[in-house]
């Protein structure tokens, strides 16, 4: 049994990780700003509580909770905020609001679990293809696809710089996948990839892609975007 750490667990991929993990009997911390959907699973392998990334006595939570856990096996960082505006009219304040979410947000609880994780441990950063060098971008995502850049080159850092400690650092560049987050970006899209089937590759990768990577992206999309 693992312990596991989600954010992003109100809806979507989160929320769907946070069962399947659950289910097969690992120990659960789900996060997010609204706790109620996990609250309804009443699930006995899941904890949780309101958790904003944005906020900063939140992390104090966190730091309380998992203070009586031995280790954090997996961190997945899922949590993301998503901007679809045209660069134009694209404000600082925008891009701070996403970044918040998308980087900074990452960085801290990142680094705060840390101390908690042992070489075997796993670090699963959720990003998107539009952060990948070279994709196909769209208009309107200037601050999303940015900032999911960013977390990949976070990513490697992570990795070079832990390499002798643990744990291992990887992250997923997603495709589309059928999530309100894309609904609400792209109305009347329609994606290849449940948020059900995309959780179900997530896990097993978070429990196990630690023993053949390290500092990697990988891209997992078969759709454009």
């Amino acid at each position: 049994m693992a312990n596991i750490i989600i954010t992003g667990t109100s809806r979507g991929i989160g929320f769907e990780l946070a069962k399947l993990f659950a289910d097969e009997g690992h120990k659960v911390l789900a996060l997010s700003r609204n706790p109620r959907p996990i609250l309804d699973v009443n699930h006995a392998n899941i904890a949780t509580f309101s958790f904003d990334i944005c906020q900063p006595d939140d992390f104090r939570k966190v730091m309380e909770f998992i203070a009586d856990w031995d280790t954090v096996d997996v961190l997945i960082n899922n949590a993301g905020s998503l901007l679809n505006k045209p660069f134009a009219r694209t404000t600082v304040q925008d891009f701070e609001k996403v970044y918040q979410v998308n980087v900074f947000g990452v960085a801290e609880l990142t680094r705060l679990v840390l101390p908690k994780m042992h070489k075997k441990s796993h670090v699963v950063t959720i990003s998107s293809m539009g952060g990948v060098q070279g994709s196909l971008k769209f208009s309107g995502l200037a601050a999303y696809s940015s900032s999911k850049g960013a977390v990949i080159t976070l990513t490697e850092l992570w990795a070079e710089e832990f390499k002798d400690s643990g744990p291992s650092f990887n992250v997923l560049a997603l495709g589309a996948v059928q999530t309100e987050m894309l609904e609400e970006a792209f109305p009347g899209y329609e994606a290849p990839v449940t948020a059900k089937e995309m959780a179900e590759y997530i896990m097993e990768f978070a429990l196990t892609g630690h023993k053949l990577y390290n500092g990697k992206l990988l891209q997992v999309s078969n759709s454009t975007p």
